[in-house]
């Protein structure tokens, strides 16, 4: 006798049930624009939309989670949004504003930016999918793809920080990019603001603060992403070093 059968999908879904992939499909939509626009000049609106797609890749997952509508098809389809929007577009982005004065050697960086994000989320992807997934969730493997693409355009939020002045030469930009990409895929175990608890009683001073945050980012965006940028570099080498502590002490 053979075992039970695995149900058919439902022939029909409701729009709720789509809401995640309509969100991801949404964030897509922002990276492929930002290039368009990368590409005529318009390098603000590109880096904002941009940060709307990373914004989107925040809440797709965890409203498909909500509504109980994970999928396989919306698990790829994540995955390859965030391959466009954070290891494409911002390369792609930071290149026409400020890398062709030397376009051989700042598209190499560009490439390696590409290569480096779409072999991250390639370990990922595989990690996730193993039953041999390491159980403590509090890190990650490397830089994550979103917060890459963000750290990698930080030389743009100085530039728009200081009224269109470029601060860093070229050289030191595709360097940059290439440190950025070289950090995606490196074994430096990342903090994961996910597996963040807040104790109760400490709620309300959390909400303050990210009143805080985010009226920062509404008045004084530039400057904001930029420290943004630097207190999250600061973040993974705390983190590094604790592990490394913790990893002595153990020994």
């Amino acid at each position: 006798m053979s075992g039970p059968s695995t149900p058919p999908p439902p022939p029909e879904l409701s729009i709720t049930q789509l809401l995640p992939n309509m969100l991801t499909i949404a964030a897509v939509c922002a990276g492929v624009s930002a290039i368009r626009f990368g590409v005529h000049g318009n390098y603000v609106l590109a880096v904002q939309l941009i940060l709307a797609a990373a914004v989107l890749d925040g809440l797709d997952g965890r409203l498909a989670r909500a509504l109980d509508s994970q999928s396989k098809v919306g698990a790829e389809l994540d995955s390859l949004a965030d391959f466009v929007n954070f290891g494409v577009a911002p390369p792609l982005v930071v290149y026409f504003w400020g890398l062709q004065s030397m376009p051989n050697i700042g598209w190499l960086a560009v490439l390696v930016f590409a290569v480096c994000c779409v072999v991250r989320l390639a370990r990922f992807n595989v990690a996730s999918n193993s039953e041999s997934a390491p159980a403590d969730n509090r890190f990650f493997t490397g830089i994550p793809s979103p917060a890459g693409a963000l750290l990698v355009m930080l030389p743009l939020y100085l530039s728009f920080a200081v009224a269109d002045q470029r601060i860093l030469p070229s050289w030191m930009i595709c360097l940059y990019m290439a440190v950025i990409g070289a950090l995606m895929i490196s074994k430096i175990p990342t903090w994961s603001f996910k597996a963040q608890k807040i104790p109760r009683e400490r709620v309300r001073y959390f909400f303050v603060g990210f009143a805080l945050l985010g009226a920062a980012l509404l008045t004084f965006t530039w400057v904001s992403l930029a420290m943004l940028c630097v207190a999250y570099v600061a973040i993974v080498i705390v983190a590094l070093v604790n592990e490394k502590r913790r990893k002595t002490q153990e020994d």
